[in-house]
């Protein structure tokens, strides 16, 4: 029992597990004073981004759960949601109800983009995540097709504002204003001059709920099930494609909705780019919270979301003061986004690897005394 207990408060593994959320701590803190933010003001810019994002990078726990691992093809969800979001633009159903009619107009389009990735990662065990990172790269071809020539000749648009000069194709940016912040304006409360967006959290709060009981649930323990062991699920009856497919098909659908949520929250989107990075920051996001390709929590995306963004807001700000130039700031978050992901991999593979000589070691000590008993 003291051997357990020592083994969790042991500083150096305490260090080892928690090392990237550390450093993202200690990052922030060294900006803290350079930017020279006011507190109201890092806390009203923390708590928009909060109801922005958090509701992205809480669609990657499932795949995650299903063993999975990091899921870029939640971009195909934000692709849906983009075209639900112009679909309802060109209708001009404005507002929260125009916020609903985009969610349910994403459903069906995530739901098939979401089979169709699971599928192909079906095809590609153990290669899930290089998989759907490509996966996403195609699909964003086949969105600029759909967006670029398809809307217009083939996908009814009425709004001449909608499409670009030569009648056909969506302009560059489509505009939200009628719909900016409908949904974090709903039931706001002011603090201290900090603007919370109650609805939004709210939504937030359903969707934690909503994970913590299908964990529960026979389906839920099915995925935790292949994620363990995908040969032994299938000689357990456990269908293993279909619930890889349920689970990316989950994560489409969840990523359509947040996708709406963040654009709702700017009021405006790039129409061709705007979903093209969202994919690496939500995943760069969950891992500065402390998760990993085989394990994460909703504490890890809070934590991640909080961490990642402070170090969003300080990053340019910090640059300025330290080289005159906030460009440099740009290009540090953009370059610890990457690098974060590639830290966080590098340490999961080395820690996997570490763990199964440790397990080889330990194999062959205990066959060594079986022989030596033997004699």
């Amino acid at each position: 029992m003291m051997r357990k207990e020592h083994a969790k408060l042991n500083p150096k593994r305490l260090l080892q597990d928690n090392s990237v959320p550390l450093m993202f701590v200690v990052i922030c803190l060294i900006c803290l004073p350079l930017a020279g933010y006011s507190p109201s003001y890092l806390l009203n810019e923390l708590v928009t981004r909060m109801g922005r994002n958090t509701f992205l990078i809480l669609s990657l726990l499932i795949p995650i759960m299903a063993g999975m691992g990091l899921n870029f093809g939640m971009t195909l969800g934000a692709m849906a949601g983009e075209i639900a979001l112009i679909l309802v633009a060109d209708w001009q159903i404005w507002g929260i109800p125009g916020i609903v009619l985009a969610m349910i107009v994403s459903i069906p389009i995530s739901i098939l983009l979401g089979v169709f990735c699971g599928n192909m990662l079906n095809k590609a065990k153990g290669r899930e995540m290089i998989t759907s990172y490509f996966i996403s790269f195609f699909m964003n071809g086949v969105y600029q097709l759909v967006v670029l020539f398809m809307m217009g000749p083939i996908i009814p648009i009425m709004h001449a504002t909608l499409k670009l000069p030569r009648g056909y194709g969506i302009r560059n940016t489509v505009s939200l204003l009628n719909m900016r912040q409908q949904l974090d304006n709903l039931l706001a409360i002011n603090v201290g001059g900090v603007k919370i967006p109650v609805l939004t959290f709210l939504i937030i709060g359903v969707l934690c709920l909503v994970i913590i009981w299908f964990r529960r649930t026979k389906l839920g323990q099915d995925m935790r099930a292949v994620a363990q062991d995908m040969e032994v699920a299938r000689d357990a009856g456990i269908n293993v494609d279909r619930t890889r497919i349920i689970a990316i098909v989950m994560s489409t659908v969840m990523a359509g909705f947040g996708m709406i949520i963040y654009l709702q929250n700017l009021g405006n989107f790039p129409t061709y780019n705007a979903h093209v990075q969202i994919g690496t920051f939500s995943i760069a996001a969950l891992l500065v919270g402390g998760a990993s390709v085989e394990k994460a929590s909703i504490g890890n995306a809070f934590l991640g979301v909080i961490l990642f963004h402070m170090m969003f807001i300080l990053a340019p700000e910090t640059g300025t003061t330290i080289t005159g130039d906030s460009m440099i700031g740009e290009y540090f978050r953009t370059f610890v986004s990457y690098g974060v992901i590639t830290v966080a991999l590098i340490m999961y593979e080395t820690k996997k690897r570490m763990i199964k000589s440790q397990t080889g070691h330990l194999l062959a000590l205990a066959q060594k005394e079986e022989e030596e008993r033997a004699k």
